[in-house]
């Protein structure tokens, strides 16, 4: 008999959960909007969807790590899937989303978590932030399959389709082996392939 797993979002060995960015301009804001008086999960949302960080990175952040940074500047992180050293830039939207979140935190010490569980003293956990972005997405009644990773997704959505960024740079971003696995993340499919080479040269 085939086990199943207890936890639904987890794929079967050797398959891929495969969930959706946020493609329109118009969703991210209202998910904005929505968390708005919620500091705290608004600095995750601005955090997952302009860093390409996994959950689990964004969650291990401490406050030493980020505050008296402008914007502009980097953190280094290492990520806990690949064991890579990876330098992270807070844009503009990123930076005041945090900055804002860490003035409504009372005498926060740079050894804290950055993302404190409402629960208690400890960190937030990627299952409850992964509940979380579903509860976000459907609060605005957006359709598809989403979930922490639709955060990292939506990244480089955007900077694909939106500001032009090849795929090259992205693979590295993500830290991903070959431009296959990029574009399989990114969700090119071959519909997109065969638009493409519909155009007249």
């Amino acid at each position: 008999m085939e086990r199943v797993s207890a936890n639904p979002n987890h794929p079967k060995k050797g398959s891929a959960l495969r969930v959706d960015p946020i493609t329109s301009e118009k969703d991210i804001r209202a998910i904005k909007r929505l968390l708005a008086s919620r500091p705290r999960d608004l600095a995750i949302f601005c955090l997952g969807i302009n860093t390409a960080l996994r959950a689990s990175d964004i969650l291990k952040i401490k406050v030493g790590d980020v505050n008296g940074l402008r914007q502009g500047d980097i953190f280094r992180t290492r990520e806990k899937k690949t064991g890579k050293y990876r330098d992270v830039t807070l844009n503009k939207t990123s930076h005041k989303a945090v900055m804002d979140y860490l003035a409504t935190r009372d005498n926060p010490q740079d050894d804290d978590w950055l993302f404190t569980s409402r629960k208690g003293a400890g960190r937030l956990q990627v299952s409850s932030l992964n509940a979380m972005v579903k509860d976000w997405c459907s609060q605005i009644n957006l359709r598809g399959k989403y979930g922490t990773h639709a955060l990292r997704k939506t990244f480089g959505y955007h900077q694909r389709v939106r500001f032009g960024m090849g795929t090259p740079v992205l693979m590295r971003i993500f830290n991903h082996k070959c431009e296959s696995q990029t574009l399989n993340y990114l969700g090119v499919e071959d519909k997109e392939l065969h638009e493409i080479q519909l155009n007249d040269i």
